[in-house]
C-alpha cells in the first residue's frame, strides 16, 4: 500500500502537467490568432498606402509585397506643399485640438462628479448614480437630435465648444471612475482632515495621484473616441477650415471620384497620435488593470 502511493502521486503530477502544457499551447494560439486577426487590417493597411490608386482597385487590401507597384508617393502627395496637404495638415490639427481639449475636460469632471459619488454619502446618491447608468444604455443616435437643437439654442454651431460640450460628463467615464475610487480607503480622506487639508486638498493632492492608473485607462478611450469621432462633428462644424481628420478624409470619397489611395494613406498616418498616446500611458494602465491604486 505504501509503495503505491508514490507512483500514484507521480502519475498525478504527469496528469496534471500534460493538461498544463496542452492549455498553454491552445491559450497560446488562440491570442496568436487573435492577434494576427488585429494586426491584418493595419498591415494591409500599411501597403496599401504604398501602392498607387489603380493597383489598390485592382488588388484591394492584401498583403502584397510587390516591390515594384509600392512607392511613397502617396504621402509625399500629402506632405507636399499643395493645396490639399494643407488642408490635410488643418484636419489634423484641428483633430489634435479637439481630442486634448475634449479628454483633459472629460477627465476632469467625470473625475470631481464620480469623487463626489463614491467618497461621499449624501441624500439621493444612489438615484443620481442610477441615473448616470441609464443614460449609458440610451443610444447616441437618440440624443443626437435634442443635443442638436439645444447647441442651436445656445449659439455653438460651427464652433468647437459645441463639439465638446455635449460629452465631458461621460458616462462610462463617470462610472469607471466611481467604480475604482471605491475600492480606495476613505481612511486615507479622514488622515488628510486631521493634518488640516482641506476638501479640495484632499481631492487633489491625496486622492488624485493615487487614481493614476484609472487616469490613464480613460485617457486611451477617451483619445481614441474623441480622435476616431465623426458624426457629431459632422453635424456641428459648417466651415471646412474647420474640418476634423475624419470629415476630411471623407470628403476624398464623392460621386465623381475616389482617392482611396491618399485616403488610406492619410488614415495610416492618422494613427501616430493614438500609438503615442497608448505607448505613452501603457505603464499606468497595465497596473491598473493587475494591481490596486494602494499597495502594502
Amino acid at each position: 500500500m505504501d509503495a503505491t502511493m508514490p507512483m500514484t502521486n507521480q502519475k498525478a503530477k504527469k496528469v496534471g502537467g500534460t493538461k498544463t502544457v496542452i492549455l498553454s499551447v491552445i491559450s497560446t494560439a488562440f491570442f496568436v490568432l487573435l492577434c494576427a486577426l488585429v494586426v491584418f487590417p493595419v498591415l494591409a493597411g500599411l501597403l496599401a498606402s504604398f501602392r498607387p490608386g489603380r493597383e489598390l482597385i485592382r488588388k484591394g487590401l492584401a498583403l502584397d509585397l510587390n516591390v515594384k507597384t509600392m512607392s511613397l508617393t502617396n504621402y509625399a502627395y500629402i506632405l507636399s506643399g499643395n493645396e490639399d496637404s494643407i488642408k490635410y495638415f488643418t484636419w489634423f490639427k484641428n483633430s489634435l485640438i479637439l481630442t486634448v481639449v475634449t479628454v483633459l475636460l472629460t477627465l476632469f469632471f467625470c473625475y470631481l462628479i464620480a469623487y463626489g459619488l463614491a467618497m461621499y454619502d449624501f441624500k439621493g446618491k444612489n438615484v443620481l448614480f442610477f441615473i448616470v447608468i441609464a443614460t449609458m444604455m440610451v443610444p447616441f443616435e437618440i440624443l443626437m437630435l435634442p443635443l442638436y437643437q439645444e447647441i442651436i439654442g445656445m449659439g455653438l454651431i460651427d464652433t468647437t465648444a459645441g463639439v465638446v460640450l455635449p460629452g465631458i460628463c461621460s458616462a462610462s467615464t463617470i462610472f469607471f471612475f466611481r467604480q475604482y475610487m471605491i475600492s480606495l480607503p476613505k481612511e486615507l480622506m479622514e488622515a488628510g482632515r486631521i493634518d488640516g487639508a482641506s476638501e479640495y486638498g484632499i481631492c487633489f493632492k491625496i486622492m488624485l495621484p493615487i487614481t493614476k492608473p484609472a487616469f490613464a485607462s480613460m485617457a486611451i478611450l477617451c483619445s481614441m473616441g474623441s480622435w476616431n469621432n465623426m458624426l457629431w462633428p459632422m453635424l456641428v462644424y459648417r466651415s471646412a477650415d474647420k474640418f476634423t481628420l475624419p470629415i476630411g478624409l471623407n470628403t476624398l470619397l464623392t460621386p465623381y471620384g475616389n482617392n482611396y489611395d491618399v485616403l488610406i494613406a492619410g488614415s495610416m498616418f492618422s494613427l501616430i497620435p493614438v500609438f503615442i498616446v497608448f505607448i505613452a500611458f501603457q505603464r499606468y494602465f497595465v497596473d491598473g488593470m493587475t494591481v490596486g491604486a494602494v499597495k502594502g
